[in-house]
């Protein structure tokens, strides 16, 4: 059986960038272990107080969170907080599956829909790639509040 994983992105804020992903990817901010959310609580509120609780010093309290399938199906995507500034192409990125099964003008219409729900919600458009058969049936390069790049494909 394969190892399970999940994917580290470091963060100026990881907390926005938590909320960023959660609403990209159709998932959820992880609450805090052993404490069930109560209906329309704010995960990251229920984190602050279960720190708090903890006895976590406030200037550390926001220095991580992560993102999770509901379903229990994707990898956990966690976010730490680093002092240094993003400054270079990612070595490694996302592939957000927006269009799975979609080919031609029909996939391209449902990434740019993605794409502009996305940047609704802060991300940013690099570039567009077209089909091109038959290796590639077309993806849109975006990069997320902080830079990170990612494509919707």
């Amino acid at each position: 059986m394969a190892h399970e994983f999940q994917i580290t992105v470091d963060a100026h804020d990881p907390i926005a960038l938590a909320r960023f992903w959660a609403a990209a990817l159709h998932a959820e901010i992880q609450p805090p272990p052993h404490r069930p959310l109560e209906a329309g609580e704010d995960p990251v509120d229920a984190w602050m107080q279960f720190l708090e609780q903890a006895g976590v010093p406030p200037e550390q309290r926001g220095n991580a969170a992560a993102v999770i399938d509901p379903d229990g199906h994707g990898p956990r995507v966690f976010f730490q907080q680093v002092p240094e500034p993003k400054t270079t192409k990612n070595r490694v990125h996302l592939d957000v599956r927006a269009a799975p099964g979609l080919q031609g003008a029909q996939r391209m219409a449902a990434l740019e829909a993605e794409c502009d729900r996305l940047i609704a919600l802060g991300a940013r458009r690099l570039r567009r790639h077209d089909p091109a058969p038959p290796t590639s049936e077309g993806f849109i390069v975006m990069a997320d509040p902080e830079g990170n790049e990612f494509c919707l494909d």
